[in-house]
């Protein structure tokens, strides 16, 4: 079970990821916006973080720099959600820290088997 931080502004999709998620036991939250998410994190630090890359406000690059900028020895896995996958968006996204990406808009069968190789990854690092 993994704590799971869903950040998007399509309340679709945070509503997919939930209980996709949730059907798997992971505890989730979301947030709409970077900044809502960010706080999120300050409060508890989730293993995982699935992050629109196109945010209004406060940029999904920015998201990721204020993050690695929190105190603490954790930093969750980042799972870019993203519309398409466009080479230089993935080259700044993996540049930026993201752990992994999945094209939106996705389902059980493609979501599930990224969490759990994010999941193998956080238990090599424990």
């Amino acid at each position: 079970m993994y704590f799971c931080l869903v950040i998007d502004d399509s309340n679709v999709i945070r509503k997919v990821a939930r209980k996709i998620l949730e059907s798997k036991d992971h505890v989730v939250v979301d947030a709409v916006t970077a900044e809502e998410g960010l706080e999120h994190c300050k409060q508890n630090m989730p293993d995982i973080v699935l992050l629109d890359w196109k945010l209004p406000s406060m940029s999904a690059s920015e998201f990721l720099i204020a993050l690695k900028d929190l105190p603490g020895e954790t930093f969750p896995q980042i799972l870019y959600c993203a519309t398409e996958a466009e080479p230089e968006d993935l080259a700044l996204a993996y540049r930026k820290g993201i752990d992994d990406y999945i094209l939106k808009p996705y389902d059980r069968e493609t979501l599930l088997p990224k969490i759990d190789a994010l999941g193998e990854k956080i238990r090599a690092l424990a």
